[in-house]
């Protein structure tokens, strides 16, 4: 199957639609600052989950892991494939999959687990966490970042102020930014077996780094990011759309710390979740 062709799936279809690697180039400094806080080191074997084109998972493997990443977009999975190609690294795979069920990844199999904005998205929190547990060895570690829900910066304010001009979600949704709040995390992860007191939790920021107006930056979320694509669609139908884009642009001027013009930076708030999955030998 082609990544032109459609899926059954939303949540796939969602990932697939627009090209998120416009996006994810905007967020390449803090993802290999991010990597390079975790500790990672050539004996290590890294799983990135939700990797999209590799923006955490390229820099693990520049650190000398051996690194997989898997992601549900079969388009950000090649265009993963194309960047670790193009960085000539051996030491990086991709291919699809579900953060639900990683079928064929075998269990305790992972030194570090990593999902930076990726396996949040996954509509069945719960068996993303037992997934996440058992594929990571005794002794090793998971680390997640998710959007917070309610955070008054960038991504949390894009999908609040895009959600309002979308129709309700269907019956038995689970809202991806529950990931972002500690009581969930704590509980979906003890349901998977791993005591709250190896879950710990730090409040982190990801920069946007954009060559461009703020304007700009939000006509490539509307061209590229499927959420905010979705929004689009909805408001004009309902004749909106001028109002979803003014709403943005005014987050995106309002949010951009550059004082360069022709250049945005915005930072966002998120939920760094470590869980140190329990073992004798701790990774170091």
């Amino acid at each position: 199957m082609t990544t032109t062709e459609t899926t059954s799936n939303p949540n796939q279809a969602l990932w697939e639609k627009g090209d998120f690697t416009r996006i994810a180039a905007t967020m390449r400094k803090s993802g290999e600052a991010l990597v390079n806080q975790l500790g990672i080191h050539k004996d290590h074997f890294v799983l990135d989950l939700g990797c999209g084109d590799g923006t955490t998972a390229i820099p693990a493997a520049k650190l000398g892991a051996k690194v997989l990443g898997v992601d549900i977009a079969r388009n950000l999975v090649e265009a993963g494939t194309i960047r670790a190609k193009q960085e000539m690294l051996k030491n990086i795979s991709f291919q699809q999959g579900d953060a639900c069920n990683l079928e064929g990844l075998p269990d305790k199999s992972f030194d570090v687990v990593v999902s930076i904005f990726g396996a949040m998205f996954a509509p069945k929190p719960n068996q993303v966490a037992k997934e996440l547990v058992r594929v990571t060895r005794p002794g090793g570690k998971i680390v997640m970042g998710n959007w917070i829900p309610g955070d008054p910066t960038l991504v949390a304010q894009i999908l609040k102020i895009s959600s309002a001009y979308t129709p309700p979600p269907p019956d038995g949704f689970i809202s991806p930014m529950l990931w972002g709040v500690e009581s969930h995390v704590y509980e979906r992860f003890a349901q998977a077996g791993i005591p709250n007191q190896h879950v710990t939790f730090l409040r982190d920021t990801y920069k946007f780094h954009f060559e461009g107006s703020a304007s700009e930056f939000v006509q490539l979320f509307r061209t590229f990011y499927g959420p905010t694509m979705n929004a689009f669609d909805a408001a004009e139908k309902n004749g909106k759309a001028h109002e979803l884009q003014q709403e943005l642009e005014k987050l995106f001027i309002d949010q951009s710390t550059s004082k360069v013009a022709n250049q945005t930076i915005i930072p966002a708030t998120f939920l760094r979740v470590t869980v140190n999955v329990p073992g004798v030998n701790p990774v170091m």
